[in-house]
């Protein structure tokens, strides 16, 4: 950060948590995967970002994602990474208890990698419709991994299958299993592939274990992944902390972002053991964007890992948080069609977001809902959910609803 920048920072700081904007609760447990996108959670902790909004940030890794939603719910967690989707099961009693939850900013896009092993990559199922016409024919089911049954990953490896008809409920087999085990798992021949967050997909590659087939921004360009998110009491009960949580995570996303320079000095401060502990090697290609894919194909993405372009990446759109709950209905994990829009208003917390950007300067969109044009060409604009729902040709609206116990 340059000295002015500092100085700015340090005004707005001191405007929050001066007299009744001080924070409630100055010491938080926040709780985080070890993932390269829960680098924004890592830099506020320990880069002195925290500090200037009277809030210590005590990092605390989980070591799956079930875990780190139940130490959220008892409490023992204030603030935690998450995955979008699973701030919303959580929130429907979608596995387990509801519980009213909040989404405090968005911590990033894009990052996620479905890997096929190097089985399949010998056998020549190397591209999309190779794995759908082996599918077909197969007798045994593959068996693919993914990371929470309401998580982004779940979500992504659904959506992609479907997307070159093959049947995520039907014709395959999916198991959850936490990103730090996927290669692992991968290794032992216990799964047939994986989707998750880096670095575990470049990991796979880099160690000869397999090979990506597909990212997540190949399904959706700039698709919302981690969250912030708390409890909806923690929100009611500490709404100065939450503010300045927010603040805190902002800064540090928007120096992330800020340069290339940062951004691998934050890739080598995330490859440490006591994060994700992982070779920096697996960590800064596609952290920057830079990808090999284990077929002998390398590019540039012109969507990489995001933490905050101009707060694109930070923006709790109301939309990002109703598409998941369509595919929640796509996929039979909700018997009937939610309220939708009045369910997101609840989650998703925009006027603490609003006043947290704002005071940084950081500009918020005049709508909270956005639209995007999906791997399979359908249109997302969080107008219609219902329809939208329902107009998959690949679907399991009249199955029974999935067990998700987990």
């Amino acid at each position: 950060m340059t000295d002015d920048s500092q100085d700015n920072t340090r005004t707005t700081a001191q405007a929050w948590v001066a007299g009744s904007d001080a924070p409630e609760k100055s010491a938080l447990n926040l709780g985080f995967m070890a993932l390269t996108d829960s680098a924004s959670l890592i830099v506020a902790a320990t880069q002195g970002f925290a500090q200037p909004y009277g809030l210590t940030l005590n990092l605390q890794r989980q070591a799956s994602w079930a875990s780190l939603r139940d130490k959220l719910l008892t409490r023992e967690l204030d603030a935690a990474q998450a995955l979008y989707g699973q701030v919303y099961g959580i929130h429907l009693g979608l596995g387990g208890p509801a519980c009213e939850m909040a989404i405090l900013m968005g911590l990033c896009q894009n990052g996620q990698a479905i890997n096929l092993s190097e089985p399949l990559k010998r056998a020549g199922m190397t591209t999309p419709e190779a794995l759908a016409s082996c599918v077909r024919q197969s007798g045994a089911k593959l068996t693919f991994a993914q990371t929470f049954p309401t998580g982004t990953h779940a979500m992504w490896l659904n959506y992609w299958l479907a997307s070159h008809g093959i049947h995520p409920l039907h014709d395959v087999n999916t198991v959850v299993v936490p990103p730090a085990q996927m290669l692992a798992h991968l290794k032992a021949a216990r799964i047939d592939g994986f989707c998750a967050g880096g670095p575990w997909g470049a990991l796979a590659v880099e160690q000869g274990q397999g090979f990506t087939i597909a990212t997540s921004q190949m399904i959706w360009a700039d698709h919302p992944e981690k969250v912030l998110g708390v409890t909806h009491e923690f929100v009611e009960r500490y709404p100065n902390t939450a503010r300045a949580l927010t603040m805190a995570v902002l800064e540090a996303s928007r120096f992330i972002d800020a340069s290339t320079e940062n951004q691998r000095s934050t890739a080598q401060l995330i490859s440490g053991s006591e994060y994700i502990d992982a070779p920096l090697s697996a960590i800064l290609p596609r952290f920057l964007g830079q990808y090999q894919d284990g077929l002998g194909n390398a590019w540039h993405d012109r969507h990489p890992l995001r933490f905050h372009a101009e707060g694109a990446a930070n923006m709790p759109y109301l939309s990002d948080g109703l598409w998941f709950m369509t595919q929640f209905r796509r996929w039979g994990l909700l018997r009937d069609d939610p309220d939708y829009l009045g369910i997101a208003q609840q989650v998703q917390q925009l006027e603490l977001y609003r006043e947290a950007a704002s005071a940084l300067g950081i500009a918020v969109p005049a709508t909270p809902m956005r639209s995007a044009t999906l791997l399979d060409g359908k249109v997302w604009d969080g107008s219609d959910p219902a329809g939208y729902a329902r107009s998959f040709a690949l679907h399991a609206l009249a199955d029974a609803p999935q067990s998700l116990a987990l």
